[in-house]
């Protein structure tokens, strides 16, 4: 623990400790299956946000922005207190999923929203103690029976014999009195916490089992709070009991290590159980922005971090904004460019974080009189959504687009402006300074109009902010504003991909554009669906998605069964489109018949329609009147972060852009399947690609594949990679 934890009160030491969503053993298994991860690695840390804010975030920013993460409050049941101070929710007093951020069928509903936005979900795992031995209430946001005076947890259950005493707690007040000593900080209290006996099986078990429970219900990793103050050993033995995720693999685990000491006690001592917070990494980094960002060529673990596999990075957390022993919101653009750098630098798994404002450390987020969070607000100044930021937000698709690029090219000014790319792939100039910079820069880019995303949006082609012009030899000349950056990357040039054999066809339907302007059209569409389903629009222009189903327009439920959504349409523009069911899985069901076709017109409108009762037309369809299903199972061993796609010479299979590929599934490793319902009695042709987690794309060999569906029934096609 830091001499800066140290001198936190007690009352607050217990919410300095930041990580777990888990749930009840009973209820395990209930949740939905979980769509397809997005392949992101970027954690957007809301913390103390309810659940249903979460959920929102998570469909309408996270998702569309790329974001690979949520971090959660813990989730868990804890203690009530009076004013609610933040950090109550660090003293769990059962592991019930009823807590001041919602209730149990609330924290489901979040974890389903998230990962069909393609999110994964951290919670935040509070698991070396339970509350307060200096706290006299007995009331929980659950209504679980406790009390903290007897160390009796009747919902767990656990009794005195279940927490570490004296012994082994070599001090018989159970407090900590030197941080370097071993025994003292991982068996005495934490500022008065209870400390789990974690020798223990029994008390493992009950660990692991609300860890599992959590795995069960969705969540995909965890950040272990005050994981200093449990043995490695013990925690060893936890991680080993707990399960695979539903999405696959081992949950990710990062530990909450304050850096101070050494030894056993040190962050890296922790590394075999997992990652660890990288406290020193936002330290370092708060000094160059207040002192000289040109320091920033060398930034990594020779500043004394953990190896960038092991470091979970961050600008600040609700620790270190409190403690202000960091760039914290109050820092304007020196907070928001941090966060600039640390989504292109590339060192670690890095974070954004979003709270909200205080005026007192213990301050309570928004709540109501009983000390239920509120649902979150951006616009009232009072929660800080930093993962909106239009600059920090389109930065994690930056950061995503150049994953696994090495720093070229760097440029500073030898004070606080400095300019490099990622490989190829991507360029950032970061403006620290207090008068604008102008430069001709080496950007390593392909010569192009890109578009500044630290300023605008990509919308198909087209940019709704500043573009750049990068010449034949890569370079390009810019203005940096003061306090301010400007950021390019490769998947905003709108390139078209090229064709993997000559027969197929590569060209891409340009993003339509009509002198008199747009509309806002409407769309109604009637439809039942089962449990993990969703409806989707799309269509023949690039609005709707030109017939991708990747690229197809998620409809709301809200007045279910009537799914409806809006879209912004050229004017006096005629169009066709078609509904089609997506489930948890991934597979699309197009609705039968022909094409729906309607007009703009001048002002817009809205279309109300039934599930598959469209009106015949003349034009093509890109699914026949019949339908048969197709399923592809394509044998193929792979690394870490790479996936199989599926991509072929139709829209509903890409039109041969890898942008538009479908992910395959690796539930039969090495056989990666999916199952597509396709138009009858049609030809098409298809190939087998890979994406690694930089977005890399690698087409097998040899001519493309080639088939033709039958009048109807199922068949599958058996695949190797070539």
């Amino acid at each position: 623990m830091s001499p800066v934890r140290r001198t936190l009160p007690v009352a607050a030491a217990a919410g300095a400790l930041v990580l777990g969503v888990l749930l009840p053993l009973g209820l395990q298994g209930t949740a939905q299956a979980a769509a397809t991860p997005n392949g992101g690695d970027v954690i957007a840390n809301l913390f103390q946000w309810n659940w249903n804010s979460v959920a929102s975030e998570c469909t309408d920013v996270l998702g569309p922005k790329g974001y690979g993460a949520v971090q959660v409050a813990p989730p868990q049941e804890s203690i009530s207190l009076p004013g609610h101070p933040w950090w109550e929710v660090y003293q769990p007093v059962s592991y019930h999923l009823n807590s001041r951020m919602g209730t149990d069928a609330q924290f489901r509903a979040m974890v389903t929203a998230c990962h069909d936005a393609g999110v994964k979900v951290y919670a935040d795992a509070v698991i070396n103690h339970m509350a307060g031995s200096n706290q006299s209430s007995t009331t929980g946001y659950g209504g679980s029976a406790f009390s903290p005076s007897a160390y009796s947890y009747s919902a767990v259950p656990y009794s005195k014999s279940d927490f570490h005493g004296s012994p082994p707690c070599p001090n018989s007040d159970l407090g900590i009195n030197d941080w370097n000593n071993v025994a003292q900080v991982q068996e005495c209290q934490l500022l008065n916490l209870e400390d789990l006996n974690t020798e223990s099986d029994y008390v493992r078990g009950k660990i692991a089992g609300y860890l599992n429970a959590l795995i069960g219900a969705g969540v995909d990793g965890f950040r272990v709070d005050a994981a200093k103050h449990i043995a490695q050993a013990d925690m060893g033995n936890i991680v080993s009991r707990l399960n695979d995720t539903r999405w696959g693999g081992r949950p990710y685990v990062y530990q909450e290590i304050f850096p101070g000491s050494g030894g056993q006690l040190a962050p890296a001592a922790f590394e075999g159980n997992g990652s660890v917070l990288e406290f020193t990494y936002a330290s370092k980094l708060s000094q160059q922005f207040n002192g000289n960002i040109a320091n920033l060529k060398t930034f990594g673990q020779s500043w004394g971090f953990e190896p960038s596999d092991k470091s979970a990075v961050m600008v600040t957390n609700h620790d270190l904004e409190r403690d202000k022993a960091t760039l914290t919101y109050n820092d304007g653009s020196k907070y928001r460019l941090a966060h600039v750098f640390e989504l292109a630098w590339g060192y670690g798994t890095p974070q954004v974080y979003a709270g909200y404002r205080f005026n007192n450390k213990d301050d309570s987020p928004p709540a109501d009189g009983n000390g239920f969070v509120t649902d979150v607000n951006c616009a009232n100044n009072t929660w800080t959504c930093t993962d909106r930021d239009r600059g920090i937000s389109n930065m994690v698709g930056w950061h995503n687009a150049t994953k696994g690029q090495a720093v070229a090219n760097w440029w500073d000014n030898g004070s606080n402006a400095i300019a490099f790319s990622r490989g190829s792939k991507g360029w950032v100039a970061i403006n620290n300074s207090g008068s604008a910079v102008t430069q001709t820069f080496t950007t390593g880019l392909a010569a192009g109009t890109y578009c500044d995303v630290i300023h605008g949006d990509l919308s198909g082609s087209n940019c709704t902010g500043p573009t750049v012009s990068v010449d034949g030899s890569g370079k390009a000349t810019v203005t940096v504003n003061a306090g301010d950056a400007v950021a390019l990357h490769t998947a905003t040039t709108g390139t078209a991909s090229p064709s993997p054999s000559a027969s197929a066809s590569p060209s891409a339907s340009a993003s339509p554009t009509d002198p008199s302007g747009t509309v806002t059209e409407g769309f109604n569409a009637t439809k039942t669906t089962v449990t993990g389903q969703n409806v989707y629009l799309v269509g023949s222009v690039a609005q709707l998605g030109n017939w991708n189903p990747n690229a197809a327009i998620a409809l709301s439920p809200a007045g279910y069964p009537v799914w409806s959504g809006s879209v912004q349409l050229p004017a006096n523009t005629a169009f066709e489109y078609k509904y089609i069911v997506k489930d948890a899985a991934g597979n699309v069901t197009w609705e039968s018949g022909a094409n729906r076709s309607a007009n703009s017109g001048t002002t817009g409108g809205t279309l109300n329609d039934s599930w598959g009762t469209a009106t015949a037309t003349a034009t093509a369809t890109p699914t026949a009147t019949g339908q048969v299903t197709v399923n592809f199972s394509e044998n193929r061993t792979t690394v870490v972060g790479q996936n199989v796609y599926l991509v072929g010479s139709t829209a509903q299979l890409g039109s041969w852009n890898p942008a538009g590929a479908l992910l395959m599934s690796s539930a039969s490793y090495p056989n990666w399947k999916l199952t597509l319902t396709l138009p009858a009695s049609t030809a098409f042709e298809y190939k087998y690609i890979v994406k690694d987690a930089a977005g890399n794309v690698t087409w097998e060999s040899g001519a493309n594949r080639t088939y033709t569906t039958g009048a109807s029934g199922t068949t599958t096609l058996n695949d190797s990679w070539k």
